[in-house]
């Protein structure tokens, strides 16, 4: 590995694994969810690290819960919750695109019209001072409706696919036991 491709450390010290991991559910160990306050934890220094190349996740354990079962299935834990949060994030990503694209058919649908009432009102009022405020509002109006789709399409995606492109990247970090 060069130098920008090594493993960024993400730390965090526990009494115990199962502090790690949201007691109220009901799956067994290693199905549950994390606490979302190690979440929060664990992406919040991700995010503080470089935005490219792996994450090692540095788990600090008292000696005695390094040695047992459940630590040694921690590293698969880890990787099937940031594997599903990613997969969660990707349908959200598919279901903004869907957003956009019905958004963008109903703006270009609205501006469509507003653009041939326009044209009417422009040709029933000719010149004057009325037909010509009508007629620029009603142009406007079919910007408008199609303020929403630009939206998604330029600036929304972003911050879905980068969270997702992290959380893939917590996914496939390697998932290293200290003991203490």
């Amino acid at each position: 590995m060069t130098a920008s491709q090594q493993a960024q450390p993400i730390e965090i010290r526990v009494e115990g694994v199962e502090q790690l991991f949201n007691t109220l559910d009901p799956f067994p160990f290693p199905e549950r969810d994390l606490d979302s306050d190690a979440e929060e934890y664990i992406v919040g220094w991700a995010r503080e690290l470089a935005h490219q190349g792996p994450f090692t996740i540095v788990v600090h354990l008292p000696a005695r819960e390094a040695e047992g079962e459940p630590a040694r299935g921690l590293p698969r834990a880890l990787a099937r919750f940031f594997a599903y949060r990613a997969d969660v994030l990707g349908r959200d990503f598919n279901e903004l695109f869907r957003v956009g694209r019905i958004a963008l058919l109903v703006g270009l649908a609205v501006l469509g019209l507003c653009l041939a009432a326009s044209q009417v009102v422009s040709a029933a009022a000719g010149e004057s001072y009325l037909g010509r405020f009508i007629g620029e509002s009603l142009v406007i109006v079919g910007w408008v409706a199609n303020w929403r789709p630009i939206e998604i399409f330029l600036y929304d995606w972003w911050p879905l696919w980068r969270r997702r492109d992290l959380y893939r990247r917590l996914a496939a970090a390697d998932v290293v036991i200290k003991p203490d």
